[in-house]
């Protein structure tokens, strides 16, 4: 590992660290504009951050504590865009979850990075 991927992996633990972490879409509930898509994992976003999409950056909080161990990088081609999604305290079957949820459909692909 480089100096510069621990440096990156650093600031990513103080800015979570920082921010509140909310989640609007618990692990069972529905997506709010696709009903038929239903979270898997805890959904959210941490406060007063800013994303490529205008909102807060997105988490998904797992069961297994507080540790960022990976992130995502998507592209969506419905949306013309692309971010990340930080993986918080996720076990690796609920990375397994989060991977397939972002390559299900044509439209959205992303690729985990881990620590």
């Amino acid at each position: 590992m480089h100096r510069f991927d621990n440096e990156f992996w650093n600031s990513l633990d103080a800015l979570v660290a920082e921010s509140e972490i909310i989640i609007d879409r618990p692990k069972e509930t529905a997506h709010p504009k696709y009903p038929d898509f239903i979270y898997k994992v805890d959904y959210g976003y941490l406060k007063d951050t800013s994303s490529m999409d205008g909102t807060g950056i997105d988490v998904w909080f797992g069961t297994n504590g507080k540790t960022i161990d990976a992130i995502m990088c998507i592209i969506d081609l419905v949306k013309q865009d692309s971010e990340i999604k930080i993986l918080i305290g996720c076990t690796e079957e609920e990375k397994d979850i989060i991977y397939e949820t972002h390559n299900e459909t044509p439209y959205m692909k992303g690729i985990m990075i881990r620590r």
